[in-house]
């Protein structure tokens, strides 16, 4: 119940918030002549967004009965601090999306789901709402550890509905760069850009939610270069990006062409855990493969 109201208040505050901001950047795209926005993939990003929601709705149950049950052996109680336990569960689930983001950029099954987030052309706010629509099955594996470290199962939640918000406001052209104190501790629009582009020198780069940290720690940062403008979506983009079944399960279906080769089981295993685009015979590449020739040939 606490839970439920703490996020009813998010949405009272924020629906307003991206009514406007939204509204204000159609408005200037329409006006700058920038065509940032179009009604079909508008609408395939509010599609996705209400799929995602209804199985996060009815999965609710399931994650929050298993993180509470772990949650009754946590070793660490930091609920006597507020002022360490909120920052602290802040940079801590900052770090947990982050690995998880990397996980569904590093391994094929997990992209399979998370390739509906970076499958439109466009760029602007309505993109953060194209959600990875499978994701709530299993995302809250990845807040264990924090249970496990005396965070309470509906603290968790929504500080992840909170950070979700920063997360949407991101996926904007209109903000060129932010100041260098910014761009060095958070997330900004640029670096997120970057994570959104097809170019090979910024596949699999920025995967931080709000914080940038991560990215330049574990040296999956790439700063937004003028001399190599964004072009967004896959590198091989969908023959119908709007097609509401095929936008999520295209690579789902492309896995499948895969597993039903002759092959042996432990190349067809190295498919579906392996990066997206590996490959046995080198006929399709990986990101750090394409950016391994990509630089030699700079």
């Amino acid at each position: 119940m606490k839970l439920f109201l703490k996020e009813q208040l998010l949405i009272l505050i924020t629906t307003p918030l991206y009514i406007v901001v939204i509204g204000v950047e159609m408005i200037l795209s329409h006006l700058h002549v920038k065509k940032y926005y179009t009604l079909k993939d508008t609408f395939v990003n509010i599609y996705l967004c209400a799929i995602n929601g209804g199985i996060d709705l009815l999965f609710r149950t399931v994650y929050l009965f298993i993180l509470v049950s772990i949650y009754h052996f946590h070793v660490i109680d930091f609920s006597f601090n507020p002022w360490l336990y909120w920052p602290l569960l802040f940079i801590l689930e900052d770090f947990a999306f982050y690995i998880e983001h990397r996980v569904d950029h590093f391994c094929r099954i997990f992209w399979a789901v998370h390739v509906t987030h970076h499958s439109s052309e466009e760029f602007n706010l309505t993109t953060g709402f194209r959600s990875s629509v499978l994701q709530p099955l299993y995302r809250f594996i990845y807040f264990l550890p924090l249970v496990l470290l005396g965070f309470k199962p509906i603290d968790i939640v929504f500080m992840y509905s909170l950070t979700q918000i920063y997360g949407i406001l991101v996926h904007t052209q209109y903000i060129h760069k932010m100041p260098r104190w910014f761009d060095a501790v958070f997330v900004s629009p640029s670096h997120h850009r970057v994570h959104h582009a097809s170019n090979i020198r910024y596949l699999d780069r920025n995967m931080g939610m709000v914080l940038i940290i991560w990215d330049r720690l574990f040296k999956t940062f790439q700063a937004e270069l003028d001399e190599d403008p964004v072009k967004y979506g896959l590198t091989k983009q969908l023959e119908n990006p709007h097609h509401l079944t095929k936008i999520i399960f295209h690579e789902w279906q492309n896995i499948g062409k895969d597993l039903k080769r002759k092959l042996p089981l432990i190349i067809k295993i190295k498919y579906l855990i392996k990066p997206p685009g590996w490959s046995h015979d080198g006929s399709t590449k990986t990101a750090k493969e394409l950016r391994k020739e990509f630089y030699y040939l700079e």
